[in-house]
């Protein structure tokens, strides 16, 4: 399978489902890996029935996570499927998996098999938890992630309830973690020939988020509570109403905030020695905030955005996710991308978050149909066509009669 991108050439095998796994296999194959996508007969991965909506039956989420990549069905629990998945994994550089651990011992996919079995082979293990300490058998979620790392902690209105990060936060940063690892790990075995085991979990993702604020607790702050956002590091970083909408300001050193004091005609407090520094504005920051929402109240949000953006102060509306997909600077990134699917049609989503200059935008194929790929692929692995037929008549895999392209 040729393709282009600096990951050409490298076989990754994923038997993960929902999403840090897919996501983390989804990046790989933007950077141009053959991903093997191995899913539960019929079913499919868990992501599939996640809905609605859905696009010609295809669920939105699992289109989301899930273009380039190869769709093949096998059923573990069948000698012979499990055994078309080894035959998978001699070729293959990378092993994905977020399944049970017990399951993985049963199935000899555990960590310490496969790699004693294969030695050169990257195996990523994704989980809520870890491989080890006393929560490793957990099962983790991104709602269990954002509430046991803190994060949800110092999130919500002021004097509220924490609240969720309204999206799969854990899922995709814990993704784009472990695509990194795994790309780190891909060099070494290049170089060395040696295999890895690379150990992401939700957990360790969020913390990770919440670097800076675990840092600053830890070095003498009060423990943060939920405060709408207005508690940062910095005293003047936060969302504001306007006349007819929020925005959000990030006064981020103290010449910006002498600009941003003078292009609000707040001249006073811009020249006040006391609040010349961080630490005085943060002394002080009742008062201001309380002088600076009084005067954002006076005009639209969109007088502010150009007001403060003329004398270089980040300012920006809080935006839906209408305006968002529709956003010049989004377009001219091609940050939102179309691919054509056979039943769904054509599907928009997000696209790879970085550019490679040298080799253009990435080949973005539509996200699989479930089980496309199951003859290809056990073929490409040394199966004869009978052989094929065998599997698919004893239920060991199982081949979808539509192809994704």
């Amino acid at each position: 399978m040729d393709r282009e991108g600096p990951l050409s050439g490298v076989r990754i095998v994923d038997v993960s489902t929902s999403y840090a796994g897919p996501t983390a296999t989804m990046y790989l194959g933007d950077m141009g890996a053959d991903v093997v996508k191995v899913e539960r007969p019929v079913t499919g991965d868990d992501t599939r029935l996640w809905g609605p909506p859905f696009l010609g039956g295809e669920s939105a989420w699992f289109l989301s996570a899930n273009r380039n990549k190869r769709s093949v069905c096998l059923d573990f629990s069948k000698k012979e499927g499990l055994q078309a998945l080894m035959r998978l994994l001699e070729e293959a550089d990378v092993f994905v998996e977020n399944l049970n651990p017990s399951k993985l011992k049963r199935l000899g996919l555990d960590p310490d098999t496969l790699c004693a079995r294969f030695p050169r082979l990257v195996y990523c293990a994704l989980s809520g938890f870890g491989l080890d300490g006393p929560d490793r058998d957990r099962p983790g979620y991104d709602l269990i992630a954002q509430a046991g790392s803190g994060l949800m902690s110092v999130t919500g209105e002021r004097g509220g309830t924490p609240q969720r990060v309204s999206t799969a936060l854990s899922d995709v940063v814990a993704g784009m973690v472990a695509a990194f690892a795994v790309a780190a790990a891909l060099v070494r075995q290049r170089l060395t020939g040696e295999g890895e085991l690379v150990d992401v979990s939700l957990l360790d993702a969020d913390l990770a988020l919440m670097a800076p604020r675990i840092a600053s607790f830890l070095a003498g702050e009060p423990e943060p509570r939920p405060s709408g956002g207005t508690d940062s590091v910095l005293a003047v970083y936060q969302p504001f109403d306007t006349a007819d909408r929020p925005v959000v300001v990030a006064v981020g050193n103290d010449e910006m905030w002498r600009r941003f004091c003078e292009a609000l005609g707040l001249k006073r407090l811009g020249t006040d020695p006391e609040l010349a520094t961080n630490a005085g504005r943060r002394e002080r920051r009742g008062e201001i905030l309380e002088v600076i929402s009084d005067r954002l109240l006076e005009e639209p949000a969109e007088y502010w955005v150009k007001l403060l953006g003329e004398a270089a102060v980040p300012c920006q509306t809080v935006r839906f996710l209408s305006e968002v997909v529709e956003d010049p600077q989004v377009e001219a990134r091609r940050a939102i991308t179309e691919t054509p699917h056979p039943r769904a049609g054509t599907v928009r989503v997000v696209g790879s978050p970085w550019r490679l200059w040298t080799d253009g935008a990435p080949e973005l194929r539509p996200a699989p149909i479930l089980g496309a790929d199951t003859v290809e692929v056990l073929e490409e692995a040394g199966y004869a066509a009978e052989e094929v037929s065998e599997l698919l008549r004893g239920g060991a895999a199982w081949a979808s009669t539509t192809r994704t392209s």
